[in-house]
């Protein structure tokens, strides 16, 4: 009798879900030092902004406070690689980082079916269950991450965790419903279409909806002058159980989509005479389903207040952007637009179980009422807690820590200086620079090139703006072991200079590609080529690294030198005229490396 395969894993980390939350966790634990199991149901990475669902990724209004770290990074690359902003090619920039990622163990098209507990509040081992190899995958693992969105260890393990609306008196929320009620936002099945130089007609299939008056879609804008409009209001099933009725509500959504596709076409003026539908998903892009109960649940009142908490290690910045549950059947408008300041941080305390030890979780399903939700459900500052729990993991890891509740308070300080390390900018807070660098001769830039802050703020100007060939050098007397050197250049967070149109640079990828658009490209305010040097013990100047065609904004290098100086020597940049610098310092150690 065949017997299908079974393999084991072990891990210090497992996570489960391969969104933006769930990749930037397992790269971020992984990058420490972590040994981390990633197992993502789908084929491709990326979760809502995959081109299986093709929602553009959102998060912060103004561009100063833009999401940096891991984030960043991934967009970088794909302005780098991707200029036409090809979904399918954002899917390699996505799979691309954890397949070269150390430490970072891989498992797509696996979906998690069970769980092991140790006891009643800690989990032992998760199994999944891959499609493609009929291979039954067993983890074994001392942390889990749920990025899954729909919180599947919730049910397996016993988790807490709550579903649909508040009423308003719970938590004292003014835009919550009255009484409570099982409601959620909804789901959406998105097209995407391309405009062409000469007209294109549509047939819809005989099995499509049929939406032939000028009001079949009231309060819902889809004329294709408008480059800001995609079809997110092709919303079903917040009425519904948007896990238990997918498949139901996935039928009614292809069906309504390609209605409105034929609508758009062939009813009306929607200036759509060239444009031709080229993609049409197939997969529910879902916004609320279970969310955790975690040691703190951040609600709406936190939000107006910008959460400002202790222990923040993320942020958010969308308006409490809450959809009507009812979706396309509701006449009136979609959503509401509730202010909310932007950025508002987000504590620790709501990514962590408050009955599991072991069960962390990060994305829309983080520990919040549905008001909070509604602002930190986007998909940027979902990739921000993703990250912020990956090194909640590393730290409690690196310290022996087995249950996530002992991270906090003594431990949060440590986490968010890694954060910080690592680009991710928390408000309020500033980036502890080590004192060797702090004490060191600073020659050829300003102090603001050593001062924690690696952005600009609102009436704060910070880093050095160089001309090209102008040289930044540390000296100090005697030799010091440097652990690392660290710079982070200016990535255009309002990304000016990506692109000439105003309206479609501003966006990481595009819904509607219309003729004739350029292609978009690196930041041209990234420096592309610089060196480092350091100087011996015998006071000769050497070359550390000559760096060409970086497209990066943070550049953090491992060293290990004897060094009584160091040097950083801008090069070039991708068109900008000067060099703007946020950051040159570096950290004494033990020598990690042969220099």
């Amino acid at each position: 009798m065949n017997t299908c395969a079974q393999k084991e894993h072990h891990a210090d980390l497992c996570v489960i879900g391969g969104g933006l939350a769930g990749l930037t966790a397992g790269l971020a634990a992984a990058r420490h030092g972590c040994r981390v199991v990633l197992m993502q149901d789908r084929p491709v990475l990326g979760g809502n902004c995959s081109s299986e669902i093709r929602m553009w990724p959102l998060g912060c209004h103004e561009g100063w406070n833009r999401e940096a770290g891991i984030l960043e990074e991934l967009q970088l690359e794909n302005l780098y690689r991707n200029p036409r902003k090809n979904y399918s090619l954002w899917d390699s920039v996505l799979f691309g980082a954890a397949l070269q990622q150390p430490n970072l163990e891989l498992l797509l098209n696996c979906t998690c079916q069970s769980a092991e507990m140790a006891s009643t509040n800690r989990i032992a081992a998760v199994t999944g269950w891959q499609l493609t190899t009929y291979t039954s995958h067993r983890i074994s693992a001392d942390y889990f991450a749920d990025c899954s969105g729909d919180s599947i260890l919730s049910f397996l393990t016993g988790a807490h965790f709550r579903k649909g609306r508040e009423g308003r008196e719970e938590y004292g929320e003014s835009i919550a419903p009255e009484k409570a009620d099982a409601c959620t936002m909804g789901m959406s099945c998105l097209l995407q279409a391309q405009q062409r130089q000469a007209p294109s007609g549509f047939i819809p299939p005989a099995w499509a909806n049929r939406y032939p008056s000028p009001e079949s879609f009231p309060n819902r804008p889809h004329d294709l002058t408008d480059k800001t409009f995609n079809y997110w209001w092709l919303e079903l099933g917040g009425t519904q159980d948007t896990i238990a009725d997918t498949e139901t509500l996935r039928d009614e959504l292809v069906k309504t989509a390609l209605g409105a596709w034929d609508h758009i076409k062939n009813h009306g003026a929607h200036h759509a005479e060239n444009w031709e539908l080229m993609w049409a998903g197939f997969l529910p892009g879902k916004r609320e389903s279970r969310r955790y109960v975690g040691a703190y649940t951040m609600t709406e009142n936190d939000v107006r207040a910008e959460g400002q908490f202790s222990d923040v290690i993320a942020y958010g910045g969308w308006t409490m952007d809450d959809h009507h549950p009812e979706g396309l059947r509701y006449p009136g408008e979609p959503n509401i637009f509730h202010p909310a300041p932007s950025p508002f941080g987000i504590p620790l305390r709501c990514l962590y179980s408050e009955n599991i030890e072991n069960l962390g979780f990060a994305g829309r399903n983080i520990s919040v009422t549905h008001a909070a939700m509604s602002a930190s459900r986007v998909m940027n500052t979902c990739a921000l807690l993703g990250q912020a729990l990956g090194t909640a993991v590393f730290v409690a890891y690196k310290n022996g820590l087995r249950d996530f509740s002992a991270l906090y308070p003594a431990y949060v300080p440590e986490i968010q200086q890694f954060l910080q390390e690592d680009d991710c900018y928390l408000p309020r807070h500033r980036r502890t620079v080590a004192p060797g660098c702090l004490t060191a001769k600073l020659e050829g830039a300003e102090e603001t090139i050593r001062d924690g802050v690696d952005r600009d703020l609102p009436g704060e100007a910070h880093g050095c703006l160089l001309s090209c060939g102008q040289e930044i050098r540390y000296t100090w007397d005697g030799v010091k072991q440097i652990r690392s050197i660290r710079l982070v250049f200016d990535s255009d967070f309002a990304r000016e200079t990506v692109n000439s149109d105003p309206v479609l640079r501003w966006y990481p990828m595009l819904c509607n590609i219309p003729a004739g658009m350029e292609d978009f490209h690196v930041p041209a305010t990234l420096v592309k080529n610089y060196r480092i040097f350091w100087r011996d013990a015998a006071g000769q100047w050497k070359q550390y690294r000559a760096v060409t065609n970086n497209y990066q904004r943070l550049n953090h290098y491992v060293c290990g030198l004897a060094a009584t100086g160091l040097a950083f020597l801008p090069m070039s940049t991708w068109g900008a005229e000067k060099c703007h610098v946020f950051s040159f310092d570096f950290e004494e150690g033990p020598a990690a490396l042969s220099q």
